[in-house]
């Protein structure tokens, strides 16, 4: 029942469509469009790090490999096919340039990563615009998942999920380390 809903409310979605958006949205989905921002961010987070900076990218560094690799993990466990593979639907889905990407769409990647990066980026800068403009990208990637029909918005909501879920636990384990390090400086003094 929650599978035949959750396609029902992809066609619903998936249905919005124009030419126009179709090259937006699969602009959106890629992946190098967005490496200026990842270097704003790392930019800005070694600004107002500066000596915890290479320690924070190990950690940046830890939660997309988990997030990636994950996301991947469970894709190849549950094994539900993409939108645009599943035969029930043929005909229905709406693809952008007939690309359909990999078989198995549970859960998004790209909603893992992004609301990784979203999560995690915005428990270090701490500045509401941005978490405000950064949570909306994390959103408009999901969204753009959809609309180029190779995931569900199960895939989605799950994928943000974990994805949150991740950056919020690399972010506590940097504070956690981060402050026995402090603590051990402020009882033992410095090595």
């Amino acid at each position: 029942m929650l599978e035949r809903l959750d396609q029902q409310i992809f066609l619903f979605l998936n249905s919005f469509n124009s030419p126009f958006c179709d090259q937006v949205m699969h602009a959106i989905s890629g992946r190098l469009i967005w490496v200026p921002l990842y270097l704003a961010i790392l930019i800005f987070l070694g600004i107002k790090y500066k000596r915890k900076f290479l320690v924070i990218v190990l950690f940046i560094i830890l939660a997309a490999t988990l997030s990636d690799q994950i996301s991947v993990l469970i894709k190849n466990l549950v094994l539900r096919l993409r939108p645009c593979y599943e035969p029930s639907l043929e005909g229905h889905v709406h693809v952008v340039n007939g690309e359909c990407g990999g078989k198995y769409s549970f859960v998004s990647s790209h909603a893992t990563n992004s609301f990784d990066v979203a999560l995690l980026s915005l428990l270090f800068i701490k500045k509401r615009w941005y978490s405000i403009c950064i949570i909306i990208w994390a959103f408009v990637i999901g969204y753009s998942r959809i609309y180029l029909g190779v995931h569900y918005p199960g895939d989605v909501i799950i994928g943000s999920l974990l994805g949150a879920l991740i950056g919020w636990s690399v972010y506590s384990l940097y504070v956690l380390i981060d402050n026995n390090i402090l603590l051990h400086k402020t009882y033992f003094g410095s090595p």
